[in-house]
């Protein structure tokens, strides 16, 4: 169970996210997990949307550098200890974790995690009784 994820490179300038926010609005592409990191140069701001080929269309006929990618999404308890849990795991199976970023809703927490061997992560957790995402349940967040 893989999501699609976006990379949009944009410039460390004011107003650039809001741009991507009001692009993406005016087409009824809904941002359902975004995080943005940062150097003095540029950003990239990572996000699921809820149409990825759409959003992937109107960033590049805006100009915008994109680029598409798979990730994990990994469905856990928010309580104490239960990320820790499946990061042990994923670090028993000898996997990197390139990056991760987490939203919670109420009692539930969901990592977005982009492993060096993707199949790999959803496999070890999945076999660990460890619940993933499927893209269809995560837009309807």
């Amino acid at each position: 169970m893989l999501v699609k994820q976006l990379s949009i490179f944009l410039e460390n300038k004011r107003g650039r996210f809001t741009e991507v926010a009001k692009l993406l609005g005016k087409e009824n592409i809904n941002m359902t997990a975004f995080t943005v990191s940062e150097n003095s140069d540029f950003g990239i701001l990572r996000l699921i949307v809820s149409d990825t080929d759409k959003a992937l269309h109107v960033l590049r006929n805006n100009k915008y550098a994109v680029t598409e990618a798979d990730v994990v999404c990994l469905h856990c308890p928010n309580q104490p200890g239960a990320l820790a849990k499946a990061m042990n795991i994923i670090t028993e199976a000898g996997l990197f974790i390139e990056y991760m970023y987490a939203f919670t809703e109420g009692e539930s927490a969901h990592v977005i995690i982009r492993p060096d061997n993707l199949e790999k992560c959803a496999k070890v957790l999945t076999d660990n009784k460890l619940e993933l995402i499927a893209i269809s349940e995560l837009y309807k967040l």
